[in-house]
């Protein structure tokens, strides 16, 4: 077979799509192998017949994939488990054993609220003594 040479006259394109994936260690994991969200999808649905486990469908599934990459939910013991294989890596490699970030959001705004009520309380017992001295 000839060999085939193809020439580009001016600048070199950009690549059409980029991997891109969420700062996230789950993200980076898909990323780092070179796969898209739709690839690593594949990879876990066939991955779950060959162990004839039960998951979502693939549409469901990218969305979810989507959504645990962002840190908008986590993965269930399932489907860290087929990560984790799908990936080659450990739980904690992919930010398994962090907290979530919700988690973590909802801890802020509880700590935020209760000083908040501290600072009123604190506000009404200066206006009571001020009151109190004049």
């Amino acid at each position: 077979m000839p060999e085939m040479t193809v020439t580009v006259a001016g600048p070199v394109p950009q690549q059409p799509q980029l991997l891109r994936a969420a700062s996230t260690p789950l993200g980076q994991a898909r990323v780092a192998r070179g796969w898209s969200q739709e690839k690593a999808v594949r990879a876990l649905v066939l991955l779950a017949q060959s162990w004839d486990w039960q998951i979502a469908a693939e549409s469901s599934l990218k969305v979810q994939l989507s959504r645990w990459e962002h840190g908008a939910t986590r993965p269930n013991e399932t489907y860290r488990a087929l990560l984790c294989a799908v990936y080659r890596t450990t739980p904690e490699t992919l930010g398994f054993d962090r907290p979530q970030q919700s988690q973590t959001v909802k801890s802020l705004r509880e700590r935020v609220n209760a000083l908040e009520s501290l600072v009123e309380n604190l506000m009404g017992a200066l206006s009571a003594t001020q009151g109190v001295q004049a």
